[in-house]
């Protein structure tokens, strides 16, 4: 029998990148009746986990993540990626293509340290390095102060316990594909959006390999898709960078999407929030929800984001 592996899927090296890495595999065997050595999982340090003493937005951005992994596929030595689909740039190269989007986990924030936002005590320390976080907690808590917080699920949480901050945030579904179910307190998306396509794992290949490209399309979660593509067209229209905080919010329902979106002044002092439903094969419904909230945003804030 030939134990030669079919796909190497390339990973990053955290825990949770290889949970996830895992969720592909077993996705990809069942689809297609596969033994389990059949998808080998290549795992690589990516920029973005070797340094962790200063903010992502400082150090180069979202590309941190992806760099070594876009290498190895354009080198050959991956046949596909796996990613967290709200860490991966709004713009990918066109030899890349992101070929499935597997079924989106919890698409909240927890919030741990405290029951609620309200329920922080006053002046409390925050720990985020996420401009969207530290954006929304400021407009809904202005007395508190933000510190920066970097690093994996498990290292942020050892800080928290160090006393380095008195709360600090967290995906939900990182949590709970960690096996951390129960921790903290989730944030009801009535008062609080999470980052554009949170909870959605995306396996990205190359764009002429069409052997690849077949296999994951076999794994892709339309629904979950429609969702996350939303969300980043928002994320594009608005012509935002790493500094900028955005939170979005898409919900399917039979053909439509419901789009939550708001913008804030990093300090949080200004916000415009608005909300839109549209099909989802109707491409400029995110453009016209960004277009809306910048018409309506100060100059302060739109220079946050795009020129246009």
């Amino acid at each position: 029998m030939d134990d030669t592996p079919k796909i190497r899927l390339g990973t990053r090296r955290s825990p949770l990148a290889m949970a996830q890495a895992e969720e592909a595999r077993s996705r990809l065997c069942a689809a297609h009746g596969w033994a389990e050595t059949a998808v080998e999982l290549v795992p690589v340090e990516a920029s973005g986990d070797k340094i962790q003493d200063r903010p992502l937005a400082e150090i180069g951005g979202k590309a941190l993540w992806t760099r070594e992994l876009d290498r190895w596929l354009a080198e050959g030595v991956i046949d596909a990626a796996v990613h967290s689909l709200k860490d991966v740039e709004t713009i990918r190269p066109p030899e890349l293509t992101i070929a499935a989007v597997l079924p989106r986990a919890d698409k909240r924030d927890v919030l741990l340290g405290a029951a609620s936002i309200q329920a922080l005590p006053q002046g409390a320390v925050v720990g985020t390095s996420a401009p969207r976080r530290a954006a929304q907690l400021l407009h809904a808590r202005p007395d508190c102060r933000v510190v920066p917080f970097r690093g994996n699920v498990a290292t942020r949480l050892a800080k928290l316990a160090a006393g380095e901050a008195q709360a600090t945030f967290l995906a939900a579904a990182g949590l709970q594909r960690l096996g951390e179910h129960g921790a903290g307190h989730p944030l009801s998306a009535d008062e609080w959006l999470p980052a554009p396509a949170q909870a959605a794992i995306a396996i990205e290949c190359r764009t002429d390999d069409e052997r690849t490209r077949a296999w994951l399309i076999a794994i892709d979660h339309a629904p979950s898709r429609a969702e996350a593509v939303a969300e980043r067209a928002l994320l594009a229209a608005l012509g935002g960078s790493c500094h900028s905080p955005i939170a979005v919010l898409c919900d399917l329902d039979v053909d439509a999407l419901t789009m939550r979106a708001a913008i804030f002044t990093p300090d949080g002092a200004e916000k415009v929030s608005g909300e839109a439903r549209f099909t989802i094969d109707d491409a400029d419904g995110p453009a016209r929800l960004a277009a809306d909230l910048l018409g309506r945003a100060s100059p302060g804030l739109r220079a946050h984001f795009t020129s246009r």
